[in-house]
């Protein structure tokens, strides 16, 4: 047997927020940059021909990858991108516990291929970029939490008071 070529995804750096924020400010406001929360690229199928999701409700394979977009708003005007990106790391932190074992975000370039069941982005992955470490994600928790209007606001899970 040849020797097997070196996995790329395996190796993706690990980044913190700071890193995040510059990532999106770079990236024409975010524009084609996704988080996503999961077991990460390989356990995704990243670099295969075939990457989906599956909706949990019906359990339907859906074409492209639930993600995050980082794209920044026009609406959202001169507000602080790290309070905008803060929240959108918070959006889904509660597949950190639902998921199980392993389930983190990371960074992704890709292209959307339509739109899943909760309107979120369905993309094909065409860069795995970085993980985003976890004290990155308490940080991002801690400013959402100190925001103006967090006793207005959490995260967009479906507890058992949603069904």
């Amino acid at each position: 047997m040849g020797k097997r070529p070196p996995n790329r995804i395996q190796r993706l750096p690990t980044i913190g927020l700071d890193d995040l924020v510059r990532e999106v400010a770079q990236a024409s406001a975010g524009e084609g940059l996704y988080l996503r929360w999961s077991r990460g690229p390989r356990h995704d199928g990243v670099g295969q021909a075939d990457q989906r999701s599956r909706d949990g409700l019906t359990g339907v394979q859906l074409p492209g990858l639930s993600a995050s977009p980082l794209r920044v708003e026009n609406w959202w005007g001169d507000r602080p991108l790290r309070l905008w990106v803060a929240r959108r790391v918070s959006d889904y932190r509660h597949l950190r516990e639902h998921r199980g074992p392993g389930v983190r975000p990371w960074l992704l370039r890709g292209e959307e291929t339509g739109r899943g069941p909760d309107n979120e982005p369905l993309v094909v992955c065409t860069a795995a970029v970085a993980w985003i470490s976890l004290d990155a994600v308490r940080e991002c928790e801690r400013i959402v939490d100190q925001a103006s209007g967090a006793d207005e606001w959490g995260p967009l899970a479906r507890g058992d008071s949603a069904r």
